[in-house]
């Protein structure tokens, strides 16, 4: 069923809207609300005779107003059935793409996907593991909850940061989103409720939808997260789980303190929620010192909390390979909801990670180096070509958050795709839509190729934000002079 807003709602949203003229002003401020989120996509915009009735203005106004809303991709006619918001490129573009990495091209700068190349190393640690998959080939390969030797180390690296964890409470996956599948199956029935912040990473609440839960928005604010808010927001809804990123939040960057994390546990202590802790990125600390001064993961102070890792990020994509920790008392039901997907990650890519792991000091020091530089190249070239452009300089993490003047998020990476650039306009990662102010630009491409992928969401930018960008309204505003 469609969503409707209702005209007397309308007529609140759009205000004191400007009214020279007053259709363009009319469009305008819902472009806006439409971009902001205030009002959502698919919904069905009143009529023009009933929105005309509560605002005062002419029929001619209103349709006006639609058609300038039509052609610049902010609406759709559906025959028989009335306006519909949409953005431009469509709901698709701005929902869906940013699940997947970009079409290529010889000329294209891909940042869709927040997801750097291979470090140094990764090579050797193929030829070591080819040495050591003999010793398993006489088995059947099944591993439901991972190659042992993998659990150890995993389990080590939490014993190393201040949780203690024996092997058995470690289950490998074949990536952290199959983790995240594993534990909605695992911890929520059809129509349970999941706590989950906003902005957040798209493809992880597409695991929790795909288990069948309701997602409740926590907004993150640009500063951080409202501890006080999320309280309210746990006692409100009464959720079974609150997946959450506590490290170099995805897109935001922001790092919870020790002193955040303690407080949040008390607060889903007295919730009854369990905690999933999505650590992708906690080995990304790029600030000097940090990453040996990291806080301690949020399962050290929520007791049944559930954490999931991933050697996508801190390592290479192409291993494919995730991780669940959770309490021994859990450990039977994540692997009965694990043998319905699969029977265990692949074998010898758990041989390769095993020993990344075990020169961990030597792989990861040079990754995060290379993460430094593509991140001050970026931030370098950000503030050069797009100044009025607000953002925050994260501590680690893969990428910017970046906050436009307007809400042209959307219409400006569909106009930079078109320059040769592909990156994830901010309604990607909002739950209940919005956040079309924001872009979201990893910075894991070389330095070169960043500064040529800002220069040209530049040339996007100036395009769809000058009046020349909207042929739409050009073309209206001459048929009234005209006329």
């Amino acid at each position: 069923m469609s969503r409707i807003v209702s005209a007397q709602r309308m007529a609140t949203l759009v205000g004191d809207f400007p009214r020279s003229p007053a259709y363009l002003g009319l469009a305008e401020s819902l472009r806006v609300l439409i971009g902001d989120g205030r009002v959502g996509l698919g919904v069905r915009l009143p009529s023009e005779r009933e929105l005309t009735g509560v605002l005062d203005v002419s029929r001619t106004t209103v349709t006006r107003a639609y058609e300038v809303l039509r052609e610049s991709g902010y609406a759709e006619a559906r025959r028989g059935s009335g306006t519909f918001t949409t953005v431009p490129g469509g709901q698709r573009r701005a929902h869906d793409r940013a699940l997947l990495p970009g079409l290529g091209g010889e000329d294209v700068i891909d940042l869709n996907c927040a997801a750097h190349s291979a470090p140094p190393g990764l090579v050797e640690a193929y030829q070591r593991a080819t040495e050591e998959l003999p010793a398993y080939l006489s088995g059947p390969g099944y591993f439901p909850l991972g190659v042992p030797a993998l659990q150890a180390r995993i389990a080590a690296a939490y014993d190393a940061r201040g949780l203690p964890t024996v092997p058995e409470q470690v289950m490998v996956t074949a990536g952290a989103l199959a983790a995240a599948s594993v534990v909605a199956r695992a911890f929520t029935a059809p129509g349970d409720r999941v706590v989950v912040e906003s902005p957040t990473y798209p493809n992880s609440t597409q695991a929790v939808r795909h288990a069948g839960a309701r997602l409740v928005p926590a907004t993150v604010d640009p500063d951080g997260w409202d501890l006080d808010a999320l309280g309210a927001t746990l006692r409100q809804s009464n959720p079974r789980l609150a997946y959450l990123i506590p490290d170099f939040q995805n897109p935001t960057g922001h790092l919870m303190s020790d002193a955040q994390r303690e407080a949040l546990a008390a607060a889903l202590a007295r919730t009854r929620t369990i905690a999933v802790a999505d650590e992708a990125h906690q080995a990304l600390a790029l600030r000097p010192g940090l990453a040996a001064a990291m806080p301690r993961p949020l399962a050290s102070y929520a007791d049944h909390a559930i954490t999931i890792g991933s050697a996508s990020k801190s390592y290479w994509g192409g291993l494919r390979l995730g991780w669940v920790r959770a309490p021994l008392a859990e450990m039977d039901r994540l692997i009965h909801a694990r043998i319905g997907m699969d029977l265990g990650a692949p074998v010898f890519e758990q041989l390769v990670l095993a020993d990344l792991m075990d020169r961990a000091d030597e792989v990861l020091p040079v990754h995060r180096a290379r993460l430094l530089a593509g991140r001050d190249a970026l931030v370098a070239a950000v503030r050069e070509h797009l100044p009025t452009w607000r953002f925050r300089v994260p501590d680690g993490g893969l990428a910017l958050w970046c906050e436009l003047p307007d809400a042209l998020g959307t219409a400006t990476t569909v106009e930079a795709e078109r320059r040769g650039v592909v990156v994830a306009p901010g309604p990607v990662f909002a739950v209940e839509g919005g956040l079309d102010r924001h872009v979201r630009i990893p910075w894991t491409a070389s330095p070169e190729d960043l500064t040529e992928a800002v220069r040209r969401l530049a040339s996007a930018w100036d395009h769809v934000s000058s009046d020349a960008a909207r042929p739409s309204t050009r073309r209206a505003a001459g048929r009234v002079m005209v006329a």
